[in-house]
C-alpha cells in the first residue's frame, strides 16, 4: 500500500511546477509563488506538505524556509533538479533570457544527427483536433491559451480528490492539457521536453529517492538532498527496469476460423491490455504510481524504481510469479523476461559520457540472457510430469485443458468478448471470475464494460481498477486511459475483400520502425560523438510522441488517407489488427492496405522531420487464405524490406517486388503505374491478356527470341493510320517508354510490379479465378 506520506509527495511533486503555467498566463510573481497561491485559493488544496513542495522547490526559496529536516520539499527539490538535468541542455547557438511566448520544440530536432528548427502549435491534447506535426511555422504562446489551460486544469482538479485513488486521473490532466508546453522558456536552452514530461519525471524521481532513503533509515533530507546534493548525485538511487514478453506474435495468430479476423484483433487487445495490467499490478506492489512507467507498448516496458533491497526481492519473485501464471495458462507460448540496471542521477542525465547508454546495454544483456535459459532443471522436469486426466486438446491454440466447445477457457473466453473488447471503451478488471471474464496474472480478470455497467461495477467489493480506451475519464479507480489503435471498416476478411477496388482479395501488412532500438540508445548523439541530449527525458519524451503516433494518431492518419493511387484519398477500408510503440499489422481491402501504408510512411516522415523510417510487407490473399499462412508470408515480406540496403522499403507480392521508398513512389507508382493508367484507361479494347503476355515476356527479356516476340506484340497494338492523331501520339508514346524500360532489368522489376498493381485494380470480378 502507498503510505499518506508517499501520495503526498507524489502530488507535490506532480503539481510542482504548475506555477510556470499560472505565471506564463500573466501573473507577474515567481512561479513557485504563483503555484503555491493558484493550488492553495484556486484548487482549493490545503494540505501544507503538498504545497510546501510546490512553493518550495528552487533552492533559493528553501534555503530561507523553515523546515522541518524531512520535509518533502526537499524531496522535491532534488527530483526537479535531476529531472531538469536531464532535459534542460544548452541549445549548440543559444542565447541568453527567457521568452514566455516560446512554443514546444520537436524532440526529432536532434534525432539521428537533425539540426531542425520545428515547433508544435499551442493545443492541448486532443485527437479530435488532429495530429499536431512540428512545424517551422512562427508559433507564438500567447497569455490566453495558458489562461484556457489553467482553467481546464482548475475545473478537473476540483472534481478530484487528491489521495492514492486518483492519482492516475491527476497524470491524464495534465497529460492532456501540458503536452505542448515547455518545460523551460530559456532562449540558451532546447525547449523540447514538455512541462507534462518534466513535471511526471520530477514525481518519479521524487518517489524513487524517497523509497531509497527510507530504506537507508535516512530521515534527515534537508543534509541528504540540499546541503550534500552534489555528492548524492553520485548514490545508486535508481533501476532502471524493463520487461519483455515472448512469443505474442504466434500467440496473436493462433485463432479460430470463425470469426478470424475479430479473433484476431481481440487477441492482440488482451496482450496489450495484459501488459498494462502487469505493469499496475507491479507498481502498486512497488508503492507507486504510473509515474514512473516510462514507456509500455508491444511487450516491452521501461520503469524508473528505486534500488532498494525490498524492491529487487518483489521484481524476482513477480517475474517467477508471472512465468508460472503463464505456464499455467498458456504452456510454454508465452514467456516474460525482466532486466535492470542500477542508476545514480548523473547516469540518467549521461554523465559520464556513454553512462546512460550503458544502462540499456545492461538491461539487454540481462534479458537476452533469460530468454536463452528459459526454464530450470526443476520447471522442466515439471512440465514432463503434469498430468492432464479429462482435457484434450483446444481446436484453436493447441493447448491442453479441460474443454468447451472444443476450446480452452482462454479461447472460448476471447471468441465470447471479441465484439466488446473491439467496440467497448471501459474495461475492468476484478478480483472475481465474471461471465466469460478473461484471465489476467495475480488472480485477476478482465471484463469489458459500457459507461453504465463500469459506474456499476466500481461499486463492488470485486472491483480493482479499469482502463478507459481513448478518452480520458476522471474518476476513483480509474487506473489509465490508453491510447488505442482501433479504426475499423469491417468484421471479416470477406466483408474487407468486398470493399477492394478491381480484384476481390484482401492485403495483410506488416511493418515496424527502422533501426529504432540503435535510435533509443544511440539517436540522441551528436554527429561528433556529443552525448549531451542522451538523457532519460528525452528517451522518455521520445518513446511518449512515438506511442501518441502508432497508437493514437494513426486512427486520423486512417480516417482522412491522403495517397490516391490506389483507388482515391479518403477513409481506408481497413482494420487495424494492431500498432504499438513502433509496429503496425494491418488488413483491409487490398488496394487500400498499399494506400493506407503509404500514408503511414508520409505521416511518419513528417511527424518525425525525416528522421525515423518504416519497412514492411504487404501480401494480397483471398479472405479464405488460412490466417497464420498469411502471417508468416508477410512476416517474410517484411524481413525482406530490412534487408534492402538502408532498409526504409517497401515489399509487395513476394520477394521480388522489393524496393526502398522512394524507389516505389517516384519509379514503379507515379511513373509506371501512372503511364500504365493513362494510356490503357483511354485505350482499354487490348484488354488484360495483352498486359499478362506483356508481363511474362518482361520476366523473361534476357532471352532474344522473347524479346522479338515483346516488340511483335507491342508493334500490334499501334493504331491504323487512318485513326486520330491522338491515339497515335499517346500510342507512340507509350511503346517509346515500354521499349525503353524493358531494356534495364531495374526497370524491368519495376514495371512488372506496377503491371501487377494495374491488373489487380481493373481486373473484372467475373475474371477472377
Amino acid at each position: 500500500m502507498i503510505t499518506d506520506d508517499q501520495i503526498k509527495l507524489m502530488i507535490g511533486s506532480l503539481l510542482h511546477d504548475i506555477g510556470k503555467v499560472v505565471y506564463r498566463s500573466g501573473d507577474g510573481r515567481n512561479h513557485s509563488q504563483s503555484g503555491y497561491e493558484y493550488l492553495k485559493n484556486e484548487a482549493h488544496i490545503s494540505d501544507d506538505e503538498i504545497l510546501n513542495c510546490v512553493r518550495y522547490h528552487h533552492g533559493m526559496y528553501l534555503k530561507n524556509a523553515s523546515l522541518a529536516e524531512d520535509d518533502k520539499a526537499y524531496v522535491v527539490y532534488y527530483a526537479d533538479n535531476v529531472a531538469a538535468f536531464s532535459d534542460r541542455r544548452e541549445a549548440e547557438a543559444g542565447e541568453g533570457g527567457f521568452d514566455k511566448a516560446m512554443p514546444l520544440e520537436s524532440i526529432f530536432n536532434i534525432l539521428n544527427g537533425n539540426h531542425g528548427q520545428s515547433h508544435y502549435a499551442m493545443q492541448v491534447l486532443n485527437p479530435k483536433n488532429g495530429i499536431n506535426y512540428p512545424t517551422e511555422d512562427e508559433i507564438s504562446m500567447d497569455e490566453h491559451f495558458y489562461q484556457s489551460v489553467i482553467q481546464n486544469i482548475t475545473d478537473n482538479l476540483q472534481g478530484i480528490t487528491l489521495d492514492e485513488e486518483y492519482i492516475n486521473s491527476l497524470l491524464a490532466v495534465l497529460e492532456a492539457n501540458l503536452t505542448y508546453i515547455p518545460s523551460s522558456t530559456s532562449k540558451k536552452e532546447l525547449a523540447d521536453i514538455s512541462l507534462y514530461d518534466h513535471m511526471k519525471m520530477t514525481a518519479a524521481v521524487a518517489s524513487c529517492v524517497m523509497q531509497f532513503l527510507t530504506a537507508k533509515g535516512e530521515k534527515n533530507y534537508k543534509q541528504s538532498l540540499f546541503i550534500n546534493a552534489e555528492k548524492s548525485y553520485d548514490e545508486e538511487m535508481f533501476l532502471l527496469y524493463s520487461m519483455d514478453i515472448s512469443g505474442i506474435q504466434s500467440f496473436i495468430y493462433t485463432i479460430g476460423e470463425k470469426g478470424a479476423l475479430k479473433g484476431l484483433r481481440a487477441r492482440s487487445f488482451y496482450l496489450e491490455i495484459m501488459m498494462e495490467h502487469i505493469v499496475d499490478e507491479l507498481l502498486e506492489k512497488l508503492s507507486l504510481s504510473r509515474a514512473n512507467l516510462i514507456y509500455t507498448g508491444g511487450g516491452h516496458c521501461y520503469l524508473l524504481l528505486a534500488n532498494t533491497d525490498d524492491t529487487r526481492d518483489i521484481l524476482e519473485h513477480y517475474e517467477k510469479s508471472l512465468n508460472h501464471w503463464m505456464m499455467e495458462h498458456f504452456d510454454t507460448a508465452l514467456y516474460v523476461a525482466c532486466g535492470y540496471a542500477k542508476a545514480n542521477a548523473n547516469a540518467l542525465r549521461n554523465m559520464p559520457n556513454g553512462s546512460y547508454s550503458d544502462l540499456y546495454l545492461t538491461i539487454s544483456k540481462m534479458i537476452s540472457e533469460k530468454k536463452s535459459n528459459r526454464y530450470n532443471a526443476d520447471i522442466i522436469r515439471s512440465l514432463n510430469s503434469r498430468k492432464h486426466e479429462g482435457e484434450r486438446e483446444c481446436k484453436v491454440c493447441r493447448r491442453i485443458a479441460r474443454l468447451t466447445d472444443d476450446k480452452c477457457p482462454v479461447c472460448l473466453a476471447l471468441e465470447k468478448m471479441s465484439g466488446s473488447i473491439l467496440y467497448e471503451n471501459y474495461f475492468t478488471v476484478m478480483s472475481e471470475p465474471d461471465k466469460d471474464a478473461l484471465p489476467l496474472p495475480e488472480n485477476r480478470y478482465l471484463a469489458a464494460d459500457t459507461k453504465e455497467s463500469l459506474l456499476k461495477r466500481m461499486e463492488s467489493e470485486n472491483y480493482v481498477r479499469c482502463y478507459t480506451k481513448n478518452e480520458i475519464y476522471i474518476g476513483k479507480h480509474v487506473t489509465a486511459k490508453l491510447w488505442v489503435g482501433d479504426y475499423t471498416t469491417g468484421d471479416t476478411f470477406e466483408k474487407l475483400a468486398e470493399q477492394a477496388e478491381g480484384v476481390e482479395r484482401i492485403g495483410i501488412l506488416r511493418a515496424d520502425v527502422d533501426n529504432l532500438g540503435t535510435t533509443f540508445v544511440y539517436g540522441l548523439q551528436r554527429p561528433d560523438g556529443d552525448d549531451k541530449y542522451v538523457t532519460l527525458s528525452r528517451t522518455s519524451t521520445l518513446s511518449r510522441q512515438l506511442s501518441l503516433f502508432f497508437k493514437c494518431y494513426i486512427n486520423e492518419i486512417l480516417r482522412k488517407g491522403t495517397a490516391d493511387n490506389f483507388g482515391g484519398s479518403g477513409e481506408r477500408k481497413a482494420v487495424i489488427v494492431y500498432s504499438g510503440g513502433d509496429d503496425v499489422f494491418l488488413a483491409g481491402a487490398w488496394n487500400d492496405v498499399i494506400a493506407a501504408f503509404m500514408d503511414i510512411r508520409n505521416a511518419l516522415e513528417k511527424f518525425t522531420q525525416g528522421t525515423l523510417t518504416i519497412s514492411g510487407g504487404v501480401g494480397i490473399y483471398d479472405a479464405k487464405y488460412p490466417l497464420n499462412v498469411m502471417a508468416k508470408e508477410v512476416e517474410r515480406l517484411e524481413d525482406r524490406s530490412k534487408h534492402v540496403e538502408g532498409k526504409n522499403a517497401v515489399t509487395l507480392f513476394d520477394e521480388t517486388h522489393a524496393y526502398p521508398w522512394n524507389v516505389f513512389i517516384q519509379n514503379v507508382v507515379t511513373e509506371k503505374l501512372g503511364v500504365l493508367k493513362t494510356y490503357f484507361d483511354q485505350n482499354d479494347e487490348h484488354g488484360m491478356g495483352f498486359l499478362y503476355h506483356l508481363m511474362e515476356l518482361l520476366r523473361e527479356s534476357g532471352n532474344n527470341i522473347n524479346f522479338a516476340r515483346y516488340v511483335y506484340l507491342l508493334s500490334r497494338m499501334e493504331p491504323q493510320e487512318h485513326e486520330n492523331k491522338e491515339k497515335r501520339a499517346a500510342y507512340r508514346s507509350f511503346s517509346k517508354k515500354m521499349y525503353e524500360w524493358s531494356g534495364k532489368e531495374q526497370d524491368r522489376k519495376e514495371l512488372i510490379t506496377a503491371i501487377y498493381l494495374y491488373v489487380y485494380l481493373n481486373r473484372k470480378r467475373e475474371e477472377q479465378d
